[in-house]
Order: C-alpha cells, then sequence, then structure tokens
C-alpha cells in the first residue's frame, strides 16, 4: 500500500511542522509540493526547496500556476474591480484553488494515497484546500495535523526545536503568504481589534520619497503596458507594477471579514499592484461604461469576489459571471495616469478614445450642446408624472415643510 503523501508546502513554520509529523509519527513517505502563485524569486524558490530536503522530504517540486491563475482568475477580478469589504483585492483568497487544484494532479501523478495541508482549524483555507480535494479526488485521504492537533505556533517550534531544527524563529513570528495578486500578513496583532501591523512586519519596505507619475494602459480590460513599455504577458505588466508601487509601500491595509466558518477574522497585506491596477481600471470603466453596465458590474463583481472568497469557484454559475465580465469589457482601453506618494497614490485621470466624457454632446455644469432649455422641461415634466400620481393618490410620504 502506498505511503507517500503530497503536503502542500510553503516552506513555514506550519508546513515545516507538518513534514516532520508526517515522517516520524505518521510513518509516510512526504513529497513536499509548492503551489507558486508568482509570488516567488528564483533564489526564494531555492532557499524553499532546500529547507524541504533537509527537513528530510522524499522530494519536492514547485508547481508553477501563475499563468493559469491569471488567466482563469486574476483577469475576471479585475474585470470585476474585487475588492472584498471595499477593502481586500483577494489575495490568498483566490490562489488557494489554483494551488490545491494543482496539488491533485501532481498527486495522482506519483500515486499518492494522501494529501496534507497545513491550514489551521480556525480559518478559510482549511475550507479552500479541502474542498477543492474532495471534488476533485475524492479517492485521496486529507490529513491536517496543524487543524487535528490545534497546535499554536510556539508549540510548533518547541516540536521543531526538539528535533534539531534551527531556524530564525523570530522571522517565523508573522505568517506570511505571497502571490503575485498580493501578500497576506498575520501576526499577533491581527488576532486583536484594537491594533495593527508594525512596519517591520510587511515584506516590502518603503524606499522612495517624493512623487512620480505612473501611466497604465488596459486593452479590453487587461493591462498591457507601464510608462509606454509594452507587455506581451500581462503577468510581467503586474509585476512591474507591483515593483513600482512597493517601493513606495502603496497598498497596505488591514482587512476585517466574516470567514468561510462563520466568524470574523481580521488580516493584513499589502497589494501594491492589485490596489492600482483595479482602482485604475475602476476609473477607465466610469469613462467608458454605461450607467448601467458598470451597475450590473458592481452587483456581479461583488457576487463573484464572493463566491471565490468561499471556494465557490468550481461553481458553474461563476463561468457564466466570467462571460458577462469579458464581454463588459470591449470598450475599455485607454491610458490611466496615477501620481505615486510613499504609502499612498492618487488617480490623475484617463485617455481614451472610448471616453463618453468628451463626446461633445455637452459639458458637465456648463454648456449643453444638443438640447435646449423647452427639451429639458418636457424630459422633467413627463420623468415628474409618475410621482404625482403616486402622491395625489396617496399623499406625500415625507415631511414638506409648512406650519408645524
Amino acid at each position: 500500500m502506498s505511503k507517500k503523501v503530497v503536503l502542500a508546502f510553503s516552506g513555514g513554520l506550519d508546513t515545516s511542522f507538518c513534514v516532520k509529523y508526517l515522517k516520524e509519527e505518521k510513518g509516510l513517505e512526504v513529497y513536499s509540493a509548492l503551489g507558486n502563485t508568482g509570488g516567488f524569486s528564483d533564489e526564494e524558490l531555492e532557499i524553499i526547496e532546500k529547507g524541504a530536503f533537509s527537513l528530510g522530504v522524499e522530494d519536492h517540486v514547485n508547481l508553477d500556476v501563475t499563468g493559469l491563475y491569471y488567466r482563469n482568475c486574476i483577469r475576471y477580478m479585475i474585470y470585476g474591480n474585487v475588492l472584498k469589504n471595499n477593502t481586500y483585492p483577494l489575495s490568498v483568497s483566490s490562489e488557494r484553488i489554483f494551488q490545491a487544484m494543482a496539488i491533485v494532479d501532481y498527486a495522482r501523478k506519483i500515486g499518492a494515497k494522501y494529501i496534507a495541508h497545513g491550514s489551521t482549524g480556525a480559518g478559510n483555507d482549511q475550507i479552500r484546500f479541502d474542498l477543492t480535494f474532495q471534488i476533485l479526488a475524492p479517492e485521496i485521504e486529507i490529513i491536517t495535523p496543524i487543524r487535528d492537533l490545534t497546535l499554536s505556533r510556539e508549540d510548533e517550534i518547541e516540536y521543531l526545536k526538539a528535533r534539531g531544527v534551527n531556524k530564525d524563529w523570530t522571522k517565523m513570528a508573522y505568517s506570511i503568504n505571497k502571490g503575485i495578486w498580493g501578500t497576506s500578513v498575520g501576526g499577533k496583532e491581527t488576532l486583536t481589534t484594537d491594533q495593527n501591523l508594525p512596519e517591520e512586519a510587511y515584506p516590502s519596505q518603503l524606499q522612495k520619497e517624493g512623487s512620480e507619475d505612473m501611466v497604465l494602459t488596459f486593452n479590453k480590460g487587461e493591462l498591457s503596458a507601464v510608462n509606454g513599455e509594452q507587455f506581451a504577458n500581462p503577468v510581467d505588466a503586474i509585476r512591474k507594477v507591483e515593483t513600482l508601487g512597493s517601493a513606495y509601500a502603496i497598498g497596505r491595509d488591514t482587512h476585517v471579514g466574516d470567514t468561510i466558518i462563520g466568524i470574523k477574522g481580521r488580516v493584513g497585506f499589502e497589494a501594491a499592484g492589485p490596489m492600482m491596477i483595479i482602482k485604475a481600471h475602476h476609473l477607465l470603466e466610469k469613462h467608458t461604461l454605461t450607467k448601467w453596465q458598470l451597475y450590473w458590474k458592481e452587483q456581479l463583481g461583488n457576487w463573484y469576489g464572493m463566491l471565490l472568497h468561499e471556494a465557490q469557484y468550481l461553481e458553474p454559475v461563476m463561468r457564466d459571471i466570467e462571460a458577462f465580465l469579458e464581454h463588459s469589457q470591449t470598450n475599455v482601453s485607454g491610458d490611466v495616469i496615477l501620481k505615486l506618494h510613499p504609502y499612498r497614490f492618487e488617480l490623475v485621470g484617463i485617455r481614451s478614445e472610448h471616453d463618453l466624457m468628451n463626446s461633445g454632446f455637452g459639458d458637465y455644469g456648463e454648456v449643453n450642446k444638443e438640447w435646449d432649455g423647452d427639451d429639458v422641461k418636457g424630459f422633467t415634466k413627463l420623468m415628474s408624472n409618475y410621482l404625482k400620481i403616486f402622491n395625489k393618490v396617496n399623499g406625500f410620504g415625507v415631511e414638506t415643510g409648512g406650519e408645524g
């Protein structure tokens, strides 16, 4: 009988513990797999691989799903301007499903009987991994040491120390998850409701002062150029924006929301690229879409983000929403000008041949060119008819002044 277990591995404290536990307590052959969603440099990947082997894994693989993740998810989050609770760009929430799908494929490839992950029993990731594994690979058993043993980070550190694992444990005071669509940061402060993460908790530190302009170019809703530099691959364009923005420590915030398991949760994040891209894209849409396109996009974008956050990526309605979002981008092309400052950015304006504000019909608050005063009088009279009828029949539903 196979004793192979594929461990979703990040190189952090939880998954380091899992390697030792699965080997020594469960007697399993551990194959570590990193689902890379674009947040690691080649040097970081090499360090993680060496760390996995030093812990005793049979083999380690880097499963790069960045392109798939962008094509099948990130671009729809941009189209939908998805920000959970108007704050969080779903940095980790969205990537877990793609990591899980890649791990299922790898587990089948090597004939593993088990899949393991290091999620706790108090967060969303356990649902995202478990649900995806159960749907795509019901025949593979799931093992979750951290959740089942209800371990604290201090418990895990002591366990590893006792087995001769020597690391800079101070660097593991914060749980950091990196991907191309942002980095989440959890620590003791995010377990409270009145404290914020300290400066040193964020992986990217402030490097630039002053300000500079940035121009993002979109073609049918997809980012295609940054400051005039064209990118054939939108993933490279996102990385460019992230590099420029993170130098100003842009995109930091704390997300507070409802978890899948019903409790409130708090997590810090930094996402310079996603925040600037989403806000720039939304501004371009305000100029190029009709009011009803904007309205229904907002509704469906919110639903798409909520379902994605709650591990429902494989629900067929997601493909229906994606079809709507993609079709809505037909005229969303042009430049968006931003100004970058330390810790913040401004949206300056846009240039687009599809700009409905430059239609020539009129200048808001200034000049009407395609209608006259009589047109407005007639329009307003007809527009008021249904309200006149209602209030004549039922009386005014609000206080209208007069003697009290």
